[in-house]
């Protein structure tokens, strides 16, 4: 019997390469996002692997249970989840829109959490299972000029790494990937092309990205940081006197003269 994966964000960059992957090793796809026609198209691409496309916004607070209802009604067991959707944004927090901050919030840590919750227990009733939740390099330490965004992303790896102890012995694995910049849209969506950490820097594709996702989420990992230099600059993060990491963090971030 045939495996099937929910993927979040699924229409663009990391959850549309993780779909190609996913269908390349077998799996039948849910594809989530909110564009139905880039949906409809990526369907397209992978067929004859089975989409089930649901077009929806997650940062309603009303989606994920929404959503968990019609994958059941479609009756359909979620064997592996990939929770991708998020999205950032760049500048001072006193001159942000709130509007903005609050669904960011609601999408990258509220959604997540809740369809984690959701789709957990039919895993936990079935003894088998696989989460892979998005977090980033962020998650490692504060981030001036994009205070919320961090902040959510540190949400995603406290709250993975300690329901990954807690899933173990009912057979189920939480990995929480953590990429740093990544060619994948996310800059643009979060105003943050200028800024010195991605402009003229050539960034792995999403491509690469996913394929070392997958690969850490079929063998079990916890936390997999995408990158070495990445992975030296996260650990180096816990020798690192805290305002420094905070003048660092600034620097990096700042649009680029």
């Amino acid at each position: 019997m045939k495996k099937t994966v929910l993927i979040t964000g699924a229409s663009s960059g990391i959850g549309l390469e993780f779909a190609k992957i996913f269908a390349k090793n077998g799996y039948d796809l849910v594809l989530v996002a909110r564009n139905t026609a880039k949906l409809q198209g990526l369907a397209a691409e992978l067929a004859p692997t089975k989409s089930e496309i649901i077009s929806m916004d997650l940062s309603d607070p009303h989606a994920p249970k929404k959503l968990f209802e019609i994958v059941t009604a479609l009756g359909l067991e979620v064997d592996t989840l990939i929770n991708n959707a998020g999205f950032g944004d760049f500048g001072n927090f006193h001159e942000s829109d709130w509007t903005k901050q609050a669904q960011m919030l609601q999408l990258n840590i509220n959604t997540l959490t809740e369809l984690t919750h959701l789709f957990v227990k039919p895993m936990v009733a079935r003894k088998n299972g696989k989460i892979l939740n998005v977090a980033s390099t962020a998650s490692f330490q504060p981030g001036p000029l994009m205070s919320v965004y961090y902040a959510t992303k540190h949400y995603v790896l406290a709250f993975s790494e300690a329901i990954a102890e807690e899933l173990a012995p009912l057979g189920i694995t939480v990995t929480t990937l953590c990429p740093g910049a990544t060619a994948s849209g996310f800059q643009s969506a979060a105003a943050m092309e200028e800024s010195s950490l991605v402009k003229g820097k050539k960034l792995p594709s999403s491509e690469e990205v996913a394929l070392y996702g997958y690969k850490a989420l079929q063998k079990g990992k916890i936390v997999a940081i995408h990158g070495a230099m990445n992975y030296l600059m996260a650990n180096s993060v816990r020798f690192t006197p805290r305002k420094m990491v905070l003048k660092i963090v600034r620097k990096m971030q700042e649009k680029s003269k």
